[in-house]
């Protein structure tokens, strides 16, 4: 089967937006009720998967989806903690909604509750819940301030608590961040992908698994620049007197295909290889166009890793395998439905 590693709920109902415009407003003092959630009928919800999500994973070929909430909209760098959980349980409680309707379809990932305040508390106990609703992942931003890098390195003991909290639970998390605050960083072309990049690196100077071992990262759009400035990160490693990638981090790190042309995607494979790669689209996400040079559109992965010359073991490990390596619930879930 193909597990599509890297999907978001982009296309919520405008009650969905409406309700969110109300909670900022409220969140900047502008308002001084708090917002209530609207009721949404589940045939509201049906529409927008089917004519969306659904329409492209069958047109494009891949069996299922793992599905979070808009990584832009996570927008932790809005209002307080309060906030932060209150927006994270109704961003995630749609989710489980669209995987109860759809459960061939989509499984579920978290957006977590974290805020300015630094207290990952609100985080343990809502992915907690999340796991209890059956979800088999989280995002995790490494920069709830929105491009300030207000936060410690992801590889700091200020963490440990929630990778902690991971391990026990056996899920992995994706490394994503939300929108910008800047307005020299673009959200999906620039913060995105500096992010990615930022974290590999804080991942080299520390030595997160040797304090988490069975941890699991996924770093998506292709790892960033890590892929493509490989040999920089492998001579700073040794400056660093670090292991070697291999044994420092690619026991626990993962990149997915959100790569959006053919050269990119050739490029992820030959430096890092299928072992650690996981099948991404980012559907739907960044670039919602079609590419005038090949006609398909961009953020169409498959065809990009159908032109490479992998084996059937490559092909089984990026597509599957992989997937269900690193995310254990995904693979219990799966077996559970007879897959």
């Amino acid at each position: 089967m193909i597990i599509d590693c890297h999907g978001h709920y982009t296309t919520e109902p405008p009650e969905h937006h409406a309700f969110r415009k109300r909670q900022v407003e409220f969140a900047e003092g502008k308002s001084e009720a708090w917002p209530l959630y609207p009721e949404i009928d589940d045939s509201v919800l049906r529409a927008t998967i089917e004519q969306n999500q659904l329409r492209l994973q069958r047109e494009r070929g891949s069996d299922l989806t793992i599905l979070s909430p808009r990584a832009s909209g996570m927008g932790h760098h809005v209002g307080d903690a309060d906030i932060n959980a209150d927006w994270s349980r109704i961003s995630n409680d749609l989710i489980a909604r669209i995987v109860d309707m759809y459960p061939a379809n989509f499984a579920g990932v978290c957006q977590l509750p974290q805020s300015l305040s630094g207290d990952l508390k609100p985080a343990l106990a809502e992915l907690e819940r999340c796991v209890d609703l059956g979800f088999v992942g989280c995002n995790l931003n490494p920069d709830p301030s929105g491009g300030f890098w207000s936060a410690p390195p992801i590889h700091d003991p200020y963490w440990y608590p929630l990778f902690e909290k991971m391990v026990e639970l056996q899920v992995p998390a994706m490394i994503h961040v939300s929108s910008s605050c800047s307005a020299c960083l673009h959200t999906t072309g620039a913060h995105y992908i500096n992010a990615d990049t930022a974290v590999f690196m804080q991942l080299i100077q520390g030595d997160l698994f040797g304090a988490f071992p069975d941890l699991k990262l996924i770093i998506p759009h292709g790892g960033g620049a890590a892929p493509y400035h490989w040999g920089r990160y492998r001579g700073l490693a040794m400056m660093l007197e670090r292991p070697s990638l291999g044994e420092h981090l690619m026991r626990n790190v993962f990149f997915d295909t959100c790569v959006y042309h053919q050269a990119g995607i050739d490029t992820l494979f030959r430096v890092v290889g299928p072992d650690n790669i996981l099948f991404g689209s980012e559907l739907l996400g960044a670039v919602k166009a079609l590419d005038p040079e090949t006609g398909f559109s961009f953020d169409d992965t498959r065809r990009y890793i159908d032109a490479l010359s992998l084996d059937g073991a490559g092909r089984h490990a990026v597509f599957e395998g992989n997937a269900r390596k690193v995310y254990p619930r995904l693979d219990a879930r799966l077996k559970a439905q007879g897959r």
